[in-house]
């Protein structure tokens, strides 16, 4: 029985210390990703983040607790816009061209006017 709480403890302990490391890396990340603050602030934080970890990490989060979500909010924004410019690019097809390719499969007698009409109604989808 002794042995069931020391792992339940360990496993509590790993929690914590997992815990920690995320909020730790969620912090770092923000202050790199802050534009309004100097690099010598940076380095102060980082400091007291290395000397004095939970009480920095709870002072950070009070002070800069809205800016934190705020740059969080803008990268979210910014990595799905570069998703779809991508998805954009990759597709690199409009309807237009869609319609043409597939009137000139019609004109080559490739498919028929049925299957022309189905693509046309795919491409204006």
């Amino acid at each position: 029985m002794h042995d069931f709480w020391q792992f339940l403890l360990y496993a509590l302990y790993i929690f914590f210390f997992i815990a920690y490391l995320l909020v730790m890396f969620q912090i770092i990340t923000d202050l790199f990703r802050d534009r309004e603050s100097s690099g010598w602030a940076k380095a102060i934080w980082v400091l007291f983040l290395i000397l004095f970890p939970v009480l920095t990490a709870l002072v950070y989060l009070i002070v800069k607790g809205k800016g934190t979500a705020e740059r969080q909010a803008g990268a979210a924004q910014a990595a799905e816009q570069q998703t779809r410019e991508y998805v954009r690019e990759v597709a690199g097809r409009n309807p237009a061209q869609e319609i043409a390719d597939a009137k000139a499969l019609l004109d080559s007698g490739t498919i028929s006017p049925e299957e022309y009409e189905v693509l046309k109604a795919k491409a204006l989808a």
